[in-house]
């Protein structure tokens, strides 16, 4: 029978652990709420840029858009991925198959002959990519647990230099897509070169509609960097609320598991001083009788 000192020990063990995974599951379930929110809110915004970008593209039909570096589309040598993880653990299944799924089109790009680049976001991308050989452009780690506008600028910034550099020939991204607290898919978007929307509805602008300054400039200077940065901006937001959403989840069972694990060693403990005390009380009766003898 296992020793009671160290079942005990183990009970209390496994105890402080699950205060800590409610604390975690608290803390996250917290931070989720906000990010859902901001998720949801960006949404239409994201939408509405893309309907902006297709009603301005119609009226710029007959100008040749393959002047705007953003639109430039050439033959594909070598794509930028960029991978969106987290920079903590306990987070379930999140981070594993974000990498498993960066890994697969990794091998995919590299088996149709074109050389590939990363664009690491998060300290476990960070991190699992170092075993692998692959070019690596920039890391961006250490982003606030909802990102602002500003994170999603720098690394959409990061990302059209190469591409405008001709560095690479097409950027992409591998995320994750919220849909709810349970459920976070694994997505892969083509980022770069921006793919002119088709089949947006919409309301066409004015004959009369004058534009300061003109429409190629308004492309170039202002409305396509805001597309890019939106676009990524949105990628980043989906990523945190999957990311909060999966610790919530994991931290939950974590709990119910330490819970049933406490109750399997409670009883375990109770065992063995059950028959801790039968045996103390067979020795005494043992003893009893051989003095009586």
């Amino acid at each position: 029978m296992a020793n009671l000192k160290a079942i005990r020990q183990r009970i209390r063990s496994v105890q402080n652990t699950q205060k800590i995974t409610r604390a975690m599951r608290l803390v996250a379930a917290a931070k989720v709420r906000r990010a859902q929110m901001r998720t949801l809110a960006a949404r239409p915004f994201t939408g509405r840029i893309v309907r902006l970008l297709q009603q301005v593209c119609e009226e710029v039909a007959s100008i040749d858009l393959q002047g705007l570096p953003l639109l430039e589309r050439r033959e594909v040598k070598k794509v930028a991925l960029i991978v969106l993880t987290s920079d903590r653990g306990l987070c379930g299944s999140y981070n594993t198959n974000v990498l498993k799924a960066a890994a697969r089109r990794i091998q995919a790009l590299r088996d149709e002959g074109k050389e590939v680049g990363l664009i690491t976001v998060g300290l476990k991308a960070a991190s699992f990519f170092k075993r692998i050989k692959v070019d690596k452009f920039k890391t961006f780690t250490l982003l606030p647990a909802v990102p602002s506008i500003q994170e999603a600028k720098l690394i959409a910034e990061n990302a059209s230099e190469l591409y405008e550099k001709k560095e690479v020939d097409a950027v992409e991204i591998i995320g994750t897509d919220f849909v709810n607290m349970i459920r976070q898919d694994v997505v892969h978007t083509k980022y770069l070169p921006v793919d002119l929307p088709e089949g947006v509805d919409h309301y066409p602008l004015s004959s009369e509609t004058i534009f300061e300054p003109t429409l190629m400039e308004l492309m170039e200077e202002e409305l396509l960097p805001k597309y890019v940065e939106n676009v990524l901006y949105q990628a980043l937001l989906e990523a945190s609320a999957s990311e909060l959403a999966a610790r919530m989840n994991a931290m939950s069972n974590a709990s119910n598991n330490a819970k049933e694990l406490i109750q399997a060693l409670t009883l375990e403990y109770n065992k063995a001083r059950q028959a801790s005390i039968t045996q103390e009380l067979l020795e005494i009766v043992g003893g009893a009788e051989a003095l009586n003898k």
